[in-house]
C-alpha cells in the first residue's frame, strides 16, 4: 500500500488495503473516507494521514463496509 504523499496537495487517493478498495478526498476542508467504495459518512478528518489511519484499523479489526 502507498501512502499518501503531500496530502495538501492531493485531493483524492485510493489504493487497496488487504483486499479491499479504501479511498480518501479533500472536500470544503476535510478529508472524507470510503471504505470498499461505501461513503463513510459519519466521520470527517483533519487530514488524508488521519482518514487512512482509521481506514486501515476498520480493516484490521474486521469491521464492514455500512450502507446506512
Amino acid at each position: 500500500m502507498q501512502t499518501l504523499a503531500h496530502s495538501e496537495d492531493s485531493e483524492f487517493w485510493s489504493d487497496v488495503y488487504s483486499g479491499r478498495s479504501i479511498a480518501v478526498f479533500y472536500r470544503y476542508g476535510r478529508w472524507h473516507a470510503y471504505l470498499d467504495h461505501v461513503f463513510q459518512h459519519s466521520v470527517v478528518f483533519a487530514s488524508g494521514q488521519d482518514a487512512i489511519a482509521w481506514l486501515v484499523q476498520r480493516i484490521d479489526h474486521g469491521v464492514p463496509a455500512r450502507l446506512n
